[in-house]
Order: structure tokens, then C-alpha cells, then sequence
């Protein structure tokens, strides 16, 4: 099993405010969408109901700390540990929020690459991306975009490998 994190994370690191993203880029969303189609997505309880329903062609295991939780078209896990158990070996899980989940995810063996798509601007928030620390992750692509009348930001896509 493997673990790729997917986010888009703003200049001063931050993901998110009162459980919401902080911008809108359709260029981002298909990325996201052409990454992870076809493969189980791992997030967390807050991230899930921001969303609000699972998102078609794409398993949904939702992290909580609530016993009782349920989501319709979703499983549920009550740890990381327990999400990756519900992978096959095979398969590549995409972990895709919120901030806690990635501090747990960042550092674990499991995880072997970070897909950022990186929004050249800042924004107030309280929801912030770990530090990729650049003695354990290799930048290994780099593709830059311009701000344009769907796109209201600069960003670029970047994949980074563990070292």
C-alpha cells in the first residue's frame, strides 16, 4: 500500500478557514479529480462534511474519533491505522485532508508522495499544511500556471518523492 497526500496549500501554508476552502480554481479541482479517480480517498470527519457526500468514482474512508458515526457510500474508520488496513497492499490511497490528517500522514513510511498544488497568494485561515521538510522530500515536477478568467491566482502543481 501506498499513501500519496493531495492539497492545495496557500503561501503562508494554509488550507482552509471554518471548514472551507478559501478559493476557487476549476483548474485544481480537474487536477484533483484526473489524480484520484478510480483510487480510495482517505480524509478526515470535518473534510467529508465540508464536502458532503462522497465523490463518484472514488472510495471514501472517513477518519473519526465518533463511534457512531455514519456516512452513506462511505466506510468509516476510527484511526489512520485502521483506514490503511481497509486498503489493498496494492493499491495507492490518496490522502486528501484535513490539516490533522496531514500532520499524522506526513511523516509516515506509508507515505511516499505529496502532490501540492501551490496558490500563490495568502489567506487568513485556521486550518494550516505540515512544512515539507526538504531533507525527506524530493521535488521531482514542477508546472506553473498563470492566473487567467477561470484561474483568479497563480499556482503550480508540485510532486514531491520521498527521499
Amino acid at each position: 500500500m501506498k499513501i500519496t497526500i493531495i492539497a492545495a496549500v496557500a503561501n503562508n501554508h494554509v488550507i482552509g478557514a471554518d471548514n472551507k476552502l478559501l478559493w476557487h480554481l476549476p483548474a485544481d479541482l480537474k487536477h484533483f479529480k484526473s489524480a484520484t479517480m478510480g483510487h480510495t480517498m482517505i480524509m478526515g470527519r470535518k473534510t467529508f462534511e465540508s464536502i458532503g457526500k462522497p465523490l463518484p468514482g472514488r472510495r471514501t474512508i472517513v477518519v473519526t474519533r465518533k463511534e457512531d458515526y455514519s456516512a452513506q457510500g462511505c466506510d468509516i474508520a476510527h484511526s489512520l491505522e485502521d483506514a490503511f488496513k481497509m486498503i489493498k497492499k496494492s493499491e495507492e490511497g490518496f490522502v486528501v485532508g484535513g490539516a490533522d490528517i496531514y500532520q499524522q500522514t506526513i511523516d509516515l513510511h506509508q507515505t511516499h508522495k505529496l502532490i501540492i498544488t501551490r496558490v500563490f497568494a495568502s489567506f487568513e485561515g485556521d486550518a494550516f499544511f505540515p512544512d515539507v521538510d526538504p531533507e525527506k522530500w524530493e521535488l521531482v515536477e514542477r508546472n506553473d500556471y498563470k492566473a487567467d478568467e477561470k484561474n483568479p491566482y497563480d499556482f503550480s502543481y508540485l510532486t514531491y518523492k520521498r527521499k
